[in-house]
């Protein structure tokens, strides 16, 4: 569906489309690559025995990539924000988005354990981690990047870009589809199965509010419980 709009220079009727294309999708997508691109070669100039600096590097990275590459495309494109779910909404829908993340923590420590268990899956969490438990300022550093900006960037580009792309095609297999990609970004470890529950819970927020930012405060209560549980961790194993 597209919809025509006046050009305000010559009166002419454009048409743009009312919804998110496959030409918005590879903007965004080419610019989230380029960034991640520099932002990795960035995080290699890191020590390995920095722990703290590679994980708020990590978690800036992971934040700033997709949500750079989700504002180049709606800039370039000069696409309303709200077709990419950037639009507000109601307070109790967050709360519901809370909600529904303390149920995926859970969910997801259960899943963990039992992956953790059964499998050879790799934990690639050392660095966070790390950065997590340094003191103070490294946590509240996790906090921020890992539990705000990476939600945000993440939500813009796999739910904002990627689930409003696949609606067209059904909201099942948009929510699945995008979920599953937003997974195997994190590859195949400890985390894939964690990440496409957090997937799936922020596309169905999605599919029924219109917003983007129910999801945000699911994946930032899952991403909050990650640093939290880190630092309880080491302090029952220090005492």
């Amino acid at each position: 569906m597209s919809t025509a709009h006046t050009s305000p220079r010559n009166g002419s009727r454009v048409t743009r489309p009312s919804r998110v294309t496959w030409a918005d999708f590879w903007i965004a997508a080419a610019g989230t690559v380029a960034l991640y691109a520099v932002g990795i070669a960035l995080y290699r100039l890191i020590p390995d025995d920095a722990g703290l600096s590679r994980g708020l590097a990590l978690y800036a990275v992971s934040g700033l990539a997709p949500l750079g590459g989700t504002l180049i495309a709606i800039a370039l494109r000069r696409r309303d924000r709200g077709l990419f779910g950037l639009r507000g909404v109601a307070p109790e829908w967050l709360l519901i988005g809370f909600a529904i993340g303390l149920g995926v923590v859970a969910l997801n420590i259960g899943i963990s354990s039992i992956v953790a268990a059964a499998t050879p899956a790799q934990d690639v969490q050392t660095d966070y981690r790390s950065a997590a438990t340094s003191g103070v300022l490294g946590f509240l550093g996790t906090i921020l990047l890992g539990a705000v900006l990476t939600p945000i960037g993440e939500e813009f580009f796999f739910r904002g870009v990627v689930y409003n792309l696949l609606a067209r095609y059904g909201a099942w297999i948009a929510t699945l589809l995008s979920a599953l990609v937003f997974a195997l970004t994190h590859g195949v470890n400890l985390t894939t199965p964690v990440a496409f529950i957090v997937g799936v819970s922020a596309a169905l927020l999605v599919r029924r509010t219109g917003s983007v930012w129910p999801g945000v405060v699911v994946h930032a209560v899952n991403n909050a419980s990650s640093s939290v549980i880190s630092v309880i961790a080491l302090q029952v194993t220090t005492t």
